[in-house]
């Protein structure tokens, strides 16, 4: 069985962010929580800095005082996603931890939207139809239609499909990707 997985933010003091995530780590791998505690991330960038005339590459934090940590999670009997109290208690009581971000301070899953905002997670998308293929439209007010793939739009994940209609008319449609499948 798959288990459902959620991002956290937590607040370090600054400059311990680094270890932070060591000791989070650690733990984990010491009290066998693989399971529960699944990945821990400082995220970090390459700039460009520019010193007494030099330049150079220097890795930044993208987040100064915050650490990513990866939880299973379950839905308790109101209905809310929260992690094991396990999970909780390591991670609260690693020494450089303040507090995880949320409402009073209580441990809140960042949603889909933040993930993809701050670009924590890629995910990658592979088609297999491509521009100039002939498609059939899956969805259900257009099923059964046939056409030809004008335009893939990987940013809003959305296909341009033409349909030549009665008499010779072409209308295009744009749909979701997964609205579409290649003709066998």
């Amino acid at each position: 069985m798959a288990q459902d997985t959620r991002w956290y933010v937590v607040h370090t003091y600054s400059g311990y962010e680094n270890k932070v995530a060591l000791n989070i780590e650690k733990m984990v791998e010491n009290r066998g929580m693989q399971d529960q505690i699944q990945e821990v991330r400082v995220p970090t960038e390459w700039v460009t800095e520019i010193k007494d005339g030099k330049e150079r590459q220097v890795e930044r934090k993208v987040y100064p005082s915050y650490v990513l940590v990866k939880c299973a999670v379950r839905t308790d009997a109101g209905g809310r996603i929260k992690m094991s109290d396990s999970a909780w208690y390591v991670i609260r009581n690693t020494r450089g931890v303040t507090g995880f971000v949320g409402p009073d301070s209580k441990a809140t899953p960042l949603t889909e939207e933040d993930i993809a905002a701050m670009g924590i997670e890629r995910r990658s998308v592979e088609l297999n139809y491509a521009v100039g293929d002939v498609v059939e439209i899956t969805d259900p007010s257009f099923n059964g239609f046939i056409g030809t793939v004008e335009k893939i739009d990987l940013e809003s994940k959305t296909v341009s499909v033409a349909v030549t209609g009665a008499f010779g008319r072409v209308s295009t449609f744009t749909l979701a990707l997964n609205q579409v499948q290649p003709v066998s």
